[in-house]
């Protein structure tokens, strides 16, 4: 296991998070390389035909990247940033995927000069970018539609992508008519198909559906001529959050689905994991300031706030508390945990029932490997957030925490 508690304190691999809090300033993100690899090899071991998107967007830290990389994942890019990190971190560009329904010309001239291994096509408009960009560049671009299969993935509306009421893919007549369109340009190559449904979903039921209805277009589009090589699957397998409660699908689970429909149809499959690979991985480091009693209420003021760790205030999203000095023994409160940031919603949990806590000591928030220092910010003007990378016995800081001096570089010459 990557976490555990030993002679009283949380370690995480074979180092205590209260030794790297004594270098490492809170708050701070820590990451197991020995989980992050684990649950990549998991993705491996049931799928070792198909190319494993590691999806940017979960966790863009370089080590983790680069760490998964070495294990032989691709990546599956949102922006030219991602595109341009990956390609940095060493993942060859016939191993990427590019989504998002934003892409601008910049990003579309870039994946195409790296020959990455397909552009998911969002709208009508973005096929004829693509189209031209290629063209402009004496070149064809790889690219496979992205469908919007009207499946509710029935998790947070917020991460739910594939209603017809969702900004994300294509609806299927009018992808067919748009594949039609695509197989008579000069600068778009026909690589395949492509969903993503949605992320933190429980249940297998929403890729089922989804599966049934790949396999009724793919058929549709070759009786219509269009021959592809690709599906891209997406990402969206939950993980556990709540410890008593989540019961996420077994990687092997939705492998066993995706042989039952899919593998018939001879194509090459793509997937997209991000969180299932990165969130367990992860926890967030913070100290405790102050306890606030006001009425009845009792608040437990943290050191880390919304702008480190969005999705408390974002998606009002569990997770577990622990503090990194075991509880035996001690008296448990029922706290609201919350942020130093100036915002109501800077709250990590409410009336959660914890031991007694005390200035200086160290929590650690769960499952914050993903969706974490990837959505932070500066709001309110506090540094981005250090990042710290645990391997075996070793540990190292993987990600600096900001200074002000930092914060303010790109402005300097108006102080003059």
């Amino acid at each position: 296991m990557a976490f555990n508690y030993e002679e009283r304190f949380l370690y995480m691999e074979d180092v205590s998070i209260r030794e790297i809090s004594k270098k490492v300033p809170t708050p701070f993100f820590c990451y197991s390389k020995r989980a992050l690899k684990e649950n990549f090899d998991k993705f491996k071991k049931v799928f070792p035909k198909a190319t494993i998107c590691y999806a940017i967007k979960a966790n863009s830290n370089i080590a983790v990247i680069k760490t998964l990389a070495a294990c032989g994942a691709g990546a599956d890019v949102v922006s030219g940033g991602e595109l341009f990190l990956a390609l940095k971190c060493g993942i060859p560009g016939s191993k990427i995927v590019y989504s998002g329904v934003g892409k601008t010309e910049k990003d579309i001239s870039l994946a195409i000069q790296n020959e990455i291994k397909q552009i998911n096509i969002e709208s009508a408009e973005e096929l004829e970018a693509v189209n031209q960009t290629a063209i402009r560049l004496c070149t064809r671009a790889n690219i496979a539609i992205r469908i919007n299969p009207e499946v509710d993935a029935h998790s947070h509306d917020k991460i739910t992508t594939a209603r017809v009421t969702d900004k994300f893919g294509i609806l299927w007549p009018d992808a067919l008519e748009l594949y039609k369109k695509a197989s008579n340009m000069s600068g778009v190559r026909i690589k395949g198909i492509a969903v993503h449904i949605g992320s933190q979903i429980l249940d297998l039921k929403p890729f089922e559906e989804t599966f049934k209805k790949l396999v009724k277009m793919v058929k549709e589009l070759e009786k219509n001529d269009i021959v592809i090589e690709n599906i891209d699957i997406g990402g969206g397998l939950g993980v556990v959050y709540k410890y008593k409660e989540d019961k996420p699908v077994r990687t092997e689970a939705f492998a066993k689905l995706v042989d039952k429909y899919l593998a018939p149809l001879k194509k090459h499959i793509i997937m997209e994991p991000g969180r299932k690979i990165v969130a367990n991985a992860g926890i967030l480091v913070s100290s405790v300031l102050y306890n606030k009693k006001s009425g009845r209420k009792d608040f437990l003021i943290i050191d880390a706030g919304m702008n480190d760790f969005m999705r408390p205030a974002l998606y009002s999203a569990w997770h577990e508390i622990l503090p990194v000095r075991d509880w035996n023994n001690r008296v448990m409160k029922k706290y609201d945990v919350v942020g130093p940031i100036c915002e109501s919603g800077d709250t990590f949990a409410k009336s959660r029932e914890l031991p007694q806590l005390e200035h200086g000591e160290l929590v650690a928030i769960m499952g914050a490997g993903a969706y974490g220092s990837s959505m932070g910010s500066t709001y309110n003007f506090r540094p981005l957030t250090a990042e710290v990378l645990v391997d075996g016995a070793k540990y190292k800081v993987v990600r600096k925490r900001q200074s002000y001096e930092d914060m303010i570089a790109s402005q300097l010459d108006l102080l003059k």
